[in-house]
């Protein structure tokens, strides 16, 4: 198969679908580091539609990846819903600022109905989506974030101190509260899609701090509910991510009709190849500061080959090389670049 056959955005949609490909797919989690290569603030990438779609487009110029990811912080969503947000420096990424904005169920019911065209920094992200998608939508394959899953977005309005707390005393406050965090999410991920995007992602992080119990019973539930209303809203392929080892609660996330799970680099990937089975497609795995941030060329493709050999000899098809999480801004180019060529190899199962 000739890759000059096929357009990045392809290799990546056969990646996803398990068919093949003529090298190894490809997308790390580059956020804020596309504000690095361009040389601008995080500041200015987060506030600015015009900022953000520049960076990610110097980005992909700058570096030919298979996919992009439409991103500015994990409190898109807690903003539009009340929280106040803001950063301590220009830098700094976007995070809650003052008392959480939930406490009581009368302030769950304050919450306004979504509204995608209006609220926070909805607008902001769908104008550089749209930026995005017109410049390298035809080509590359956008991945567009859709923020918090409902437990994680929940934690943000309530605080995650505070939450742990109620999961004990007051379960139906906190329930009452994702119940309007799953409608913000589907609300906010259909204008992504309407937007675009080629695969719609969400964070779950802070449900893999509460047990594989406790997951189950809790969050699990909502994002299945989250994923099933937008795979049939939309069609489009829906990926979950938990942040560290999420082996306990794996199992769980690959029934959660998720299409992609996006693991982290502490999940050993040949477990995961085995829990999850061939039709779910993983995207990772490597570890962004360790290796990626703080390795050398050797080590970069020394844990490259690594995955890539696990994946293979999984003989798991649906696989797209990548971070575990997002990279460090100071990652160096020269890691990345070494990554983006252990993954121009033609895979084993082709």
């Amino acid at each position: 198969m000739n890759s000059k056959m096929l357009t990045a955005k392809q290799i990546v949609s056969r990646a996803l679908k398990g068919l093949a490909t003529p090298r190894v797919a490809n997308g790390p989690l580059a956020v804020h580091f596309c504000a690095k290569v361009a040389g601008v603030s995080v500041r200015e990438y987060t506030t600015n539609p015009r900022v953000l779609a520049e960076c990610v487009i110097r980005y992909y110029e700058r570096f030919r990846p298979d996919a992009v990811w439409m991103s500015a912080d994990t409190w898109v969503s807690a903003e539009a819903m009340g929280a106040t947000v803001g950063s301590m420096g220009d830098d700094q990424p976007f995070g809650g600022l003052g008392p959480p904005p939930i406490r009581t169920a009368a302030d769950v019911d304050r919450i306004p109905p979504p509204d995608p065209g209006s609220q926070g920094r909805y607008p902001l992200m769908l104008e550089a989506l749209t930026r995005i998608v017109e410049a390298l939508g035809r080509e590359v394959f956008v991945v567009a974030c859709f923020d918090q899953y409902p437990f994680s977005l929940a934690a943000a309005l309530l605080g995650i101190n505070e939450i742990m707390f109620k999961l004990a005393d007051d379960r139906p406050l906190v329930e009452a509260l994702m119940e309007r965090c799953l409608e913000h999410g589907l609300a906010y991920a259909r204008a992504l899609d309407n937007a675009g995007a080629d695969m719609l992602s969400g964070g779950d992080s802070p449900a893999g701090l509460i047990g594989p119990r406790a997951y189950r019973e809790l969050a699990w539930p909502f994002e299945r509910r989250l994923i099933a209303g937008l795979k049939s809203a939309t069609g489009k392929p829906v990926s979950l991510h938990i942040c560290g080892n999420a082996l306990p609660m794996l199992a769980d996330m690959a029934a959660s009709g998720a299409d992609v799970l996006e693991i982290d680099h502490k999940v050993d990937l040949t477990s995961a190849c085995q829990i999850v089975g061939p039709e779910i497609a993983l995207w990772g795995n490597l570890d962004p500061i360790g290796v990626l941030a703080q390795g050398s060329v050797a080590q970069v493709q020394q844990a490259t080959r690594q995955a890539l050999a696990a994946v293979q000899t999984c003989g798991h098809r649906r696989f797209v090389l990548s971070s575990g999480c997002a990279l460090a801004m100071e990652t160096p180019a020269e890691n990345l670049e070494a990554m983006f060529k252990m993954a121009a190899m033609k895979p084993d199962y082709e």
